[in-house]
């Protein structure tokens, strides 16, 4: 019998081609989630238009990234169509960082990251969907890799766009004052408060900054650079269709999974009941024949990922809004920091999480991740005023939230079976909790006041976990079902093979 390192080993090097490029996308994922913040204000000079329009941007991402993770499941009918929207949005995430720089309006700045967020959503839900159809039962060790590629592009793409910024106001007025070091100590205390993924800073209408005047700002090129560094993403693609033989120049050949593969058309083609759309989901012929379990195992699953994710967003939206805030009135560059290193510690939690999921099991992880975070939320909340410890919280937090997303995918597939359309349901519903949270956080914070933004996160996490013991003890209830219809179906199977 093989140990879980071997097998996870011989398995990777039977489909490291594929491995490797879904991998690749979700590169592309990550570069394209991390730019905005720290960018926001240079496009706001581009556009020259004010912050509280400018914000509008986050919103046409996050919504469209939404519509795209629910719309991604449509391409489910083939390897070739799967490949073919991946070629198709990593190709165009490429083309919208390139017009970046072209957008002079914020109207057009907004069409544009719509596109990018739907792309990035189709992304999200074929790449996950395709890595649990190809390794199933261990597919949790490649659901950690693959989530460690988004945190390692979100790294990287704000290291790119950094030289480019500018240090002071992105366009000078007619009424220039003396004080520019003012001025850019406005900016980067903006800047910091825009670096959340997604967030959108509250009060900003009391920084007077220009909206007409000359446009000095070099961010253009780190969206170029950005676009290059992003293209072999595509081209790994194209490169994987052409191995398979999908392409054109190679039809008349057979697809080499095919021929390789006994599983093969399990990956090729879907079952009827396999992963479509959201709405494909509730489609009657998928809904007859199942137990109630079945159904609420999804609806849990999604709620559960709709929280962690939901904290996720918040704590990196709104982490900065509350350093610099009383108690703890923390300088801006120190304040700054702490979003770096919350998405540093969610990539190297990750990176550990390879190794952990082939030692342990899903529901173990899971359960360590949540008690951890319960636990790390309750202590920021004792030590709310000290600033030594929101750096130590927030790196531990990163730390145990980092799998909640790719164990509880791997684990919701194998207790379904991999028959439902649980990756489209719950990569959306993480999507949507990522939104909808940030904006629910972000309102509690600017009627009652920062402090309310860690007490937030920590009910958040609360109902997080009795969710996910909730889901424990469906999942009891639903294997037990499916174990007597087996047994009830061999019982009356039996005779008829005896007299036969």
């Amino acid at each position: 019998m093989k140990l879980p390192d071997e097998r996870v080993w011989s398995l990777f090097k039977r489909h490291w081609q594929h491995t490797l490029t879904y991998w690749s996308v979700f590169f592309s994922f990550g570069l394209c989630i991390a730019f905005l913040g720290p960018t926001i204000l240079d496009l706001r000079c581009q556009t020259q238009s004010t912050l509280q329009q400018i914000t509008w941007v986050f919103f046409s991402q996050q919504f469209f990234l939404l519509v795209g993770s629910s719309l991604g499941g449509l391409f489910k009918k083939s390897l070739l169509s799967s490949l073919s929207a991946l070629l198709f949005c990593t190709f165009v995430i490429s083309l919208v960082f390139a017009a970046i720089p072209l957008c002079d309006h914020v109207v057009l700045l907004s069409v544009a990251m719509a596109i990018a967020g739907s792309s990035m959503g189709v992304i999200d839900t074929i790449a996950n969907r395709q890595l649990v159809k190809l390794y199933q039962k261990d597919s949790a060790t490649f659901l950690q890799a693959l989530h460690f590629f988004i945190g390692l592009g979100a790294l990287v793409s704000p290291l790119v766009a950094d030289p480019f910024l500018s240090d002071d106001n992105c366009v000078l007025g007619t009424n220039l004052t003396a004080n520019s070091s003012s001025s850019s100590w406005d900016l980067q205390h903006l800047r910091s408060s825009m670096a959340g993924q997604g967030a959108v800073p509250r009060h900003i209408s009391q920084y007077p900054l220009h909206t007409e005047g000359v446009v000095i700002t070099r961010v253009s090129y780190a969206f170029w650079i950005m676009a290059l560094i992003n293209l072999p993403v595509p081209a790994a693609v194209l490169a994987l269709m052409f191995h398979e033989r999908l392409l054109p120049c190679s039809s008349s050949s057979q697809p080499l999974l095919d021929k390789n593969s006994p599983s093969s058309k399990s990956h090729i083609m879907d079952s009827e009941e396999g992963h479509g759309s959201l709405f494909g989901c509730c489609h009657p012929a998928k809904v007859r024949g199942h137990p109630a379990s079945f159904f609420l195992l999804h609806a849990l699953g999604g709620a559960i990922l709709f929280i962690t994710d939901g904290i996720i967003g918040s704590y990196a939206g709104f982490v900065y809004t509350y350093a610099v805030s009383p108690p703890l009135l923390m300088g801006h560059k120190t304040a700054g920091c702490l979003d770096s290193v919350f998405w540093a510690s969610i990539t190297v939690g990750r990176l550990a999480f390879i190794y952990l999921s082939c030692k342990f099991t899903a529901p173990k992880l899971l359960t360590f991740s949540l008690v951890g975070v319960i636990l790390v939320q309750c202590l920021l909340l004792i030590f709310y005023s000290s600033c030594e410890f929101l750096f130590i919280g927030t790196c531990v937090l990163g730390l145990c939230i980092s799998s909640v997303f790719p164990s509880m995918l791997a684990f919701t597939e194998d207790i379904l079976d991999y028959k439902g359309c649980a990756t489209t349901v719950l990569v959306t519903c993480a999507s949507t909790g990522e939104m909808m949270l940030q904006l629910l956080v972000g309102s509690v914070i600017h009627s009652q006041g920062s402090f309310f933004f860690l007490l937030c996160c920590t009910i958040a996490s609360f109902i997080g976990f009795c969710l996910f013991l909730l889901f424990l003890y469906t999942q009891h209830v639903h294997t037990s079902l499916y174990t007597d219809l087996s047994e009830n179906t061999e019982m009356k199977e039996k005779p008829k093979i005896e007299g036969s």
